[in-house]
């Protein structure tokens, strides 16, 4: 039996859509650079095949969150500038070194560090500086940078070729927020040496032109959600996910259907049971909420969400159609990835990078490429 054969599920990431997408937002933004955020295994879709397109396509930097996200990059983009969100931590700078990360340095204490390591003549890289202008996360408050502006031996030390922030309400162009980390990032950044300067991640590349800086750092859309909510999406769709049917029964009142008895039969009608649930990243949240799709045609969840298993209502749909082996959409042209996080009552990032290791995944590589399993 294939493994094809064998799958309960499939999920299909279209790397040609990344790719345009990326295209898309460049040209948005041109002159300024488009970065591609790559961390957490590009969002869960597959950073071996989504960066070495990314890369072939024009995309000369890079974003990762951890350190051993910049070690498995630089093998499949060597010739490419790496950033690590994280900065380094004790005793990780040798690390950043062999392999040429640039670390983003967050706090005063990863400075200093970073300086120590860098004069003593370790060939360390250049690094990032970020700035904090409302997160309250990561990055450096104003009167550290003070601090640090007054020590210009540390500065030059650590050879910083990026001043980064990051805007905390870029989905929401009405927010008040993001003109206060406008002016606070201008201001933070012309206390530094000239050096290219980024604020903007995804949304905030659609506030207009005053957000973009030297470069932008996109991430979620180019795995196709939607970066200006309320509006139509902009971008390419990116992600399939299918489930397939085991089995289909009759049911009628007064039965009732999955863990707790939770829903109860009605009328008489059908129930098919997918190969799908939580431990697949299908939101146990979607329970009596949830949709999918069997040719086009809308299929309620009925019951709960089990860790491996949910119920369709699919009364409605030919029996041709709604058979043991028949695939259900579940994310696809009928329900993106963000509609799928408005019933679970999520967000599209949570909805990408839970989806589990059981679906086998198929990678669109284009007419050149092919498809990858």
């Amino acid at each position: 039996m294939t493994d094809t054969a064998r799958a309960l599920s499939f999920l299909t990431i279209d790397v040609d859509a990344v790719v345009a997408n990326w295209r898309r937002l460049a040209a948005l933004i041109a002159p300024a650079e488009a970065a591609a955020v790559v961390k957490a295994d590009c969002y869960g879709l597959g950073v071996e095949h989504i960066a070495p397109a990314l890369a072939a396509a024009g995309c000369n930097s890079f974003f990762v969150a951890t350190v051993d996200e910049g070690i498995q990059l630089r093998h499949l983009v060597p010739g490419a500038v790496i950033y690590v969100l994280g900065g380094p931590l004790p005793g990780s700078e040798p690390d950043f070194a062999a392999h040429r990360l640039v670390p983003v340095l967050n706090s005063l204490a990863q400075i200093t560090g970073w300086s120590s390591f860098a004069k003593v003549g370790s060939a360390a890289p250049a690094a990032a500086l970020h700035l904090d202008t409302g997160m309250n996360r990561l990055g450096l408050e104003e009167k550290e940078l003070e601090r640090l502006v007054a020590k210009p031996d540390v500065l030059t030390s650590i050879r910083p070729i990026l001043a980064m922030s990051h805007l905390a309400c870029a989905d929401d162009a009405e927010s008040p927020k993001n003109a206060e980390q406008l002016a606070l990032f201008r201001r933070l950044s012309a206390m530094l040496p000239a050096m290219p300067l980024s604020l903007s991640a995804s949304g905030g590349m659609f506030l207009g032109r005053s957000y973009r800086f030297d470069m932008a750092r996109p991430g979620a859309a180019l795995y196709g959600l939607n970066p200006i909510p309320d509006q139509p999406n902009p971008m390419s769709q990116v992600v399939r996910l299918q489930g397939k049917i085991l089995q289909v029964r009759d049911v009628d009142s007064p039965m009732t259907v999955g863990y707790g008895a939770s829903h109860r039969i009605a009328r008489r009608g059908r129930i098919a049971t997918v190969a799908t649930g939580y431990a697949d990243g299908w939101f146990r949240s979607l329970g009596k909420r949830g949709f999918g799709f069997i040719e086009g045609i809308k299929v309620p969840v009925v019951g709960r969400i089990s860790m491996d298993l949910t119920t369709f209502d699919v009364s409605e749909i030919p029996e041709t159609l709604a058979r043991p082996g028949a695939l259900v959409e579940l994310i696809g042209p009928h329900q993106s990835a963000d509609d799928v996080a408005l019933a679970a009552g999520t967000i599209g990032y949570e909805v990408l990078t839970a989806l589990g290791r059981r679906h086998h995944r198929r990678w669109l590589l284009g007419a050149r490429g092919g498809v990858a399993e």
